[in-house]
């Protein structure tokens, strides 16, 4: 479906449309409703037969065996008919099967109704809640119906979580079609790769799948009534009036920005902490990255314990260099330990975190990618622009920023002499009217990507009167009070990075974006001292961005260069002429 100019999703759903209705095709329709009274009508028992049953109603709706991974049909077999108990496996079989069929059998009607209640008196205000107002100076309208969010176009799509549990189980049934998926930088999202990786993965494999079949376990006995968001996030090349920038090295070496307060957590996860905070997902470019595959570490364990998540896989691209993706709602449906291979599934986990206006759980994961494997190129400029510039994207309230610009149009404050205290008066009568809320933007198109050497020449095509890459607009925006970010040792291990370079990266750019404090989990690595010894001198100096950004580039330029090569941290603190007093 087409929507206010949106690619068309049809091409990626396995339904058929006659004007504005969704069906099934009679087989498949058939084939469902036998499936949906058990067993006994079905014949279906067994993870062999339920694979044959998967391979009929794929036909049905014109796709062809050979789409689907090698052994996948053993995967099946093998988890459902040996590696669960058979008391599992009959509950499986009697209870749970046949409600997933009856529940795809509502997906058409679901899908209907989604389209026909989206936007519906229902406008967004700024990170973590739906607001029904309809002053103009207060929320912006957006379209958060289902479609493709296209890189270069922020956007948001939000969908009940009655609509999530239908999407995944055409992924557990393998009905979405592949054809034009990867031409449009789309991941594959059905669950073959999840069931053939059983005969190569083992253990760790089985885990990730009784997290699904959890899932699907817990919302047979009860449907969550809520709703998730998904946004994508994007820090524009040329001025849209409405956002900050892609920013230039100058950007940040300039700032006067206080660096915020940052707290190293020793023990503990990033999806355990107790204070409101952005999640950051450590993420592929392609979301969910090998959640569906072989993969199980930081960003594939978030999205098996909150499996709603892998339902943006459906209609959001791959993430270019100026962007990021956020997720608001998902719920988390599953307790776990250990780590890639000793990865297991714990037991069921019950959310108890508070809803908001829109039935959104309050929880915010923002998905991020770093550079993968980059070695010593990591400390080349361009290379650090690059990641502090991606977490900047992902951790700024973009919808705060846009608001601000919208609202000092309205007041009729032209750029050039836009000034400080106006924009701030705004600003927080704005703040005063809304709670906490969600992250998102106005709809704006965008320039294909274009390469590192072209960004300074695009960021000085500005408005008049405006300055270089919204810094003036950012040093009057007023600081969050609440909703700092969660983060971790991101882009390092499997991809590579150094802990140090990435751990001050990170802060740096939560800083930038007003984030009143990082809460950094270091799982208790011996990493964990030298970051909180750096992070105690740095605060009591009172170090701004600008001045911590500065020390890192010369640091990288020495070391780009083999000029040094000690870590960051060891270089920094001699280098200070031994000053370890803190200023008053």
């Amino acid at each position: 479906m087409t929507c206010r100019g949106r690619p068309s999703i049809l091409p990626f759903l396995p339904l058929i449309i006659r004007g504005t209705s969704f069906f099934w095709p009679p087989g498949t329709q058939y084939a469902l409703k036998t499936l949906s009274r058990g067993p006994s009508a079905s014949f279906v028992d067994s993870g062999e037969t339920l694979f044959d049953f998967i391979a009929r109603i794929r036909q049905t709706i014109g796709l062809k065996q050979d789409g689907l991974c090698p052994f996948v049909d053993k995967g099946y077999a093998l988890f459902f008919d040996d590696l669960i108990s058979r008391g599992d496996s009959r509950r499986w079989f009697e209870q749970t099967l046949p409600w997933v069929a009856r529940l795809l059998l509502q997906f058409p009607v679901i899908l209907e109704n989604h389209y026909k209640e989206a936007n519906n008196n229902l406008s967004f205000s700024n990170e973590g809640s739906c607001d029904s107002s309809e002053e103009e100076n207060s929320v912006i309208n957006l379209d958060t119906s289902l479609h493709i969010l296209q890189p270069q176009q922020a956007g948001i799509v939000l969908l009940s979580q009655e609509l999530v549990a239908a999407i995944l189980a055409c992924n557990f049934f393998c009905l979405f079609p592949k054809a034009q998926r990867w031409k449009n930088q789309l991941p594959d999202i059905n669950f073959d790769r999840l069931f053939a990786g059983l005969c190569t993965d083992g253990e760790k494999q089985e885990h990730k799948i009784k997290c699904i079949i959890h899932y699907f376990e817990r919302i047979c006995s009860e449907m969550p009534c809520g709703a998730v968001s998904f946004e994508r996030k994007v820090l524009p090349f040329k001025d849209d009036n409405f956002s900050i920038l892609y920013p230039k090295v100058n950007y940040w070496s300039e700032s006067k920005v206080p660096l915020c307060t940052l707290k190293v957590m020793e023990t503990g996860t990033i999806e355990d902490h107790e204070e409101e905070a952005l999640e950051v997902d450590f993420a592929n470019k392609y979301l969910g990255g090998g959640v569906l595959g072989h993969g199980c570490v930081q960003e594939e364990i978030r999205f098996l314990i909150n499996p709603e998540s892998i339902a943006g896989m459906l209609f959001l691209p791959a993430m270019q260099v100026n962007e990021a993706i956020e997720i608001v709602g998902a719920e988390r449906f599953s307790e776990y330990h250990g780590y890639a291979s000793t990865f297991r599934f714990a037991g069921d986990y019950i959310d108890n975190s508070r809803r908001d206006f829109c039935g959104r759980r309050e929880t915010r994961i923002v998905a991020i990618d770093a550079l993968c494997h980059p070695g010593q190129s990591q400390f080349k400029l361009e290379m650090i622009k690059r990641e502090v510039n991606k977490a900047f994207c992902g951790f700024l309230d973009h919808a705060k920023i846009h608001r601000h610009f919208r609202s000092s149009k309205k007041q009729n404050v032209q750029g050039d002499s836009l000034a400080t205290a106006d924009f701030q008066e705004c600003s927080n009568s704005i703040d005063n009217d809304l709670s906490t809320s969600v992250n998102q933007q106005l709809e704006n198109g965008g320039p294909s990507l274009v390469n590192d050497e072209a960004l300074d020449d695009i960021s000085q095509q500005m408005s008049p009167g405006r300055e270089k890459d919204g810094m003036q607009y950012i040093h009057s925006l007023p600081s969050e009070d609440k909703i700092g970010i969660a983060t971790g040792n991101w882009g390092c291990g499997a991809f590579g990075g150094d802990v140090e370079l990435k751990s001050i990266l990170q802060w740096l750019a939560a800083s930038q974006a007003l984030r009143p404090f990082v809460l950094y989990y270091t799982f208790g690595e011996e990493f964990s001292k030298r970051l909180i010894m750096f992070a105690e001198w740095v605060t009591c100096h009172c170090w701004t961005v600008g001045e911590l950004w500065d020390m890192l580039i010369e640091y990288s330029r020495l070391r780009s260069t083999g000029k040094t090569y000690d870590s960051f941290f060891n270089w920094v603190l001699p280098h200070l002429n031994g000053d370890t007093e803190c200023k008053e």
